[in-house]
Order: C-alpha cells, then structure tokens, then sequence
C-alpha cells in the first residue's frame, strides 16, 4: 500500500466514523465512503472507474471518495463516461 494509499485510508475511515455518528448522515454518502475504503483494499484506489487512467492527488485530497477522474466527471473524457 502507497503512502498516499495508507493516508487516504485514515482519512476515509475518521470520515466514515464521523458520518455514521451524524444524524444527517446521508446514506450514498456511507456507501460511497465503504467503496473507496474496499477500493483501497484491492489496489484500485486512485484509478479512474471509467476511463482508468489516474485520479488526481489533489482531487483525492479533496473528494478521497471519488472513482472518477476530473475529464469522465465532466463529460470530458473521451475514453470514459
């Protein structure tokens, strides 16, 4: 497991334990969290879900739950979405 790999890790899990003690925890917001957490485990975390290519680490940094890349989520990406 990369560094970046073993921060994103901590980070989602403190991010999933504060959602669970949310009452306004919205549930996609969970879901997607446990994802990126099994994402990790399998060695795919940071890979775009619909082109492959990388995930930005600043994008990362800020969405660490995200599965796509800045271009498929904009539509942009002419391999992805």
């Amino acid at each position: 497991m990369t560094s970046m790999s073993a921060d994103a890790r901590r980070r989602l899990l403190e991010h999933l334990a504060a959602l669970k003690r949310s009452l306004a925890t919205i549930p996609k917001d969970v879901v997607e969290t446990e994802a990126a957490l099994q994402r990790i485990d399998k060695g795919t975390y940071g890979r775009c879900e619909s082109c492959g290519g990388a995930i930005g680490r600043q994008r990362l940094l800020a969405l660490p739950a995200t599965r796509y890349c800045i271009a498929c989520s904009a539509g942009a990406c002419k391999t992805g979405l």
